[in-house]
Formats: C-alpha cells, structure tokens, sequence
C-alpha cells in the first residue's frame, strides 16, 4: 500500500483569508482521458477536512485539480462580471514519487492565482 497522499489550501490574498466552501475537483489524467477520482470542500481554514486523495490511494502519474472559485469570489463580495475572470481554475500537475505528500496550495485572488508544491 503506498503511503503518498494529496493536500491543499486555498487562501484569498486579496482579503487575507482562507478561502472556505472552495468546491474542488481531483481528476487522475491520462492522455486524452480525465477520470474523476475524488470531490471535497475547503472548511474555514481554508483546508480539506480529510486529505483530497489517501495514503494507500496516491500513484505515479499525471492529476488535475479543479478549483471552482466563481461561487466563492460571489459570496466574498467581489464585483459581478459575466462571465467571471476566474471560476474555475484548473492546477495540472505530476507524481513522480507515489510514497511522497503532495501538498497543492492555491493563493487566489479575484484577477490572479498561484501555486506551488508545498509541504
């Protein structure tokens, strides 16, 4: 059973904040393919309540991680736009080592967005 595992957390910089009630998609990628494996909310750390994917779950291979920020960006008061700049936000990325954490942060804010491989 491998022992990797998958973590994030979303924090708003524009307000300097978690971002909670964030709806975020995992996919495990393979070529064309995109096969969800997993659905979770970000709680008011702005952090999963449970790992996005488990140890005894994580394999080598290519993940997406779909962020769908627009609902969060409304409800934060941040002007209207149709559509908004960001409402989904899509972070593509690789395993190479199966038994290692993965943590994928996101800093959002209403016009802009990073991440990084975090520990």
């Amino acid at each position: 059973m491998s022992k990797g595992y998958l973590t994030t957390h979303v924090l708003d910089t524009a307000r300097g904040v978690p971002a909670e009630g964030i709806v975020i998609a995992l996919y495990r990628v393979s070529g064309t393919s995109h096969r969800k494996i997993a659905e979770i909310v970000t709680n008011a750390d702005g952090r999963t309540d449970a790992p996005i994917l488990p140890a005894g779950e994580m394999t080598v291979g290519e993940y997406e991680l779909i962020f769908h920020t627009g609902p969060y960006l409304d409800a934060s008061g941040v002007p209207a736009e149709a559509p908004r700049f960001l409402s989904t936000i899509p972070i593509r990325f690789g395993v190479s080592d199966g038994e290692a954490h993965y943590h994928v942060p996101l800093l959002l804010s209403p016009f802009g967005y990073s991440t990084y491989r975090g520990s």
